[in-house]
């Protein structure tokens, strides 16, 4: 929603201002003109990138418009996802999780959280890093390292699109330049026994060229690339949590604590307070002493 306002109040700005100054609106549009920039820059961003970071730029900035993927309420239910694999670990060993990492779908412990479970890159990586942990006598040293890397590889894959559309706002000014200069170029063409009226109606046109050029990339793509970026940031932090929960863990910490570890990660907004999570870390205690 965000995204659809500062849209609008670039737009009015932009032709509102033009307007006050006495502008005509029709002056602006020069179809061929949009033509040349929008079409070259979008030729442009399918030679760069390869299919699949051009759908998946497409896909992001239409998710600009959706709410975010995790809340607050999301948030509570992975650490108490994660606090429940922990204590069941604590209590029964590393094997006795195999089962639920082999097949999450039908696992106990992760159907109780179906927002979760549905989100299946989350699974995926969850699963994956806890495989870790059953499968190889890693440190805690070693394990931290390996989880890095997977991140790190994680952030960088998912922020390519936003690199991408960035790379397009960048462009745009020039491909605007290319615009105005061809408008120039017809103008020379255009000049012999042309009135004075028809030679000022062209150069116009040719430097409605160069503002589109930079009102599209400054006003438009580099925002939308900025907000994609972000966006894939705050996202982040989800796999983030688990990193740090499964690390505090195979250092020897308690469940609860390595659930606190994990939660201090989140940014204030979406970080659930500990009375959010009290209640189930309780009912949990009580289960684990009756069983």
């Amino acid at each position: 929603m965000l995204q659809i306002v500062g849209t609008l109040v670039v737009i009015g700005s932009v032709l509102g201002g033009f307007v006050l100054e006495d502008g005509k609106l029709l002056a602006l549009w020069h179809p061929t003109e949009i033509l040349v920039i929008c079409g070259s820059a979008f030729g442009a961003f399918v030679i760069s990138n390869p299919l699949k970071v051009v759908k998946q730029a497409f896909a992001h900035a239409v998710l600009l418009l959706k709410a975010p993927r995790y809340r607050r309420a999301d948030y509570v239910d992975i650490l108490k996802l994660l606090y429940d694999i922990l204590v069941k670990i604590r209590k029964s060993g590393m094997l006795a999780i195999e089962a639920d990492l082999e097949a999450p779908e039908k696992s106990k412990l992760f159907s109780e959280y179906p927002r979760i479970l549905a989100d299946h890159h989350f699974i995926e990586f969850t699963t994956d890093c806890l495989r870790l942990m059953v499968g190889g006598n890693l440190d805690p040293h070693e394990l931290e390292s390996l989880l890095e890397y997977e991140l790190e590889n994680h952030h960088k894959e998912s922020a390519e699109p936003a690199h991408a559309v960035q790379r397009v706002a960048d462009a745009l000014p020039g491909f605007g330049i290319v615009a105005a200069v061809l408008g120039i170029v017809n103008t020379m063409g255009a000049i012999e026994g042309a009135d004075t009226a028809t030679i000022g109606h062209k150069v116009a046109s040719a430097l409605v060229g160069t503002f589109l050029g930079i009102l599209v990339s400054y006003g438009f793509v580099g925002p939308t690339a900025a907000a994609m970026e972000y966006r894939v940031h705050e996202e982040g932090k989800a796999f983030e949590v688990v990193k740090m929960a499964l690390v505090a863990s195979v250092r020897g910490y308690a469940p609860p604590v390595a659930i606190e570890f994990a939660r201090k990660l989140l940014f204030a907004e979406v970080r659930p307070k500990f009375a959010d999570l009290e209640n189930h870390l309780k009912g949990r205690k009580k289960e684990a002493a009756a069983a």
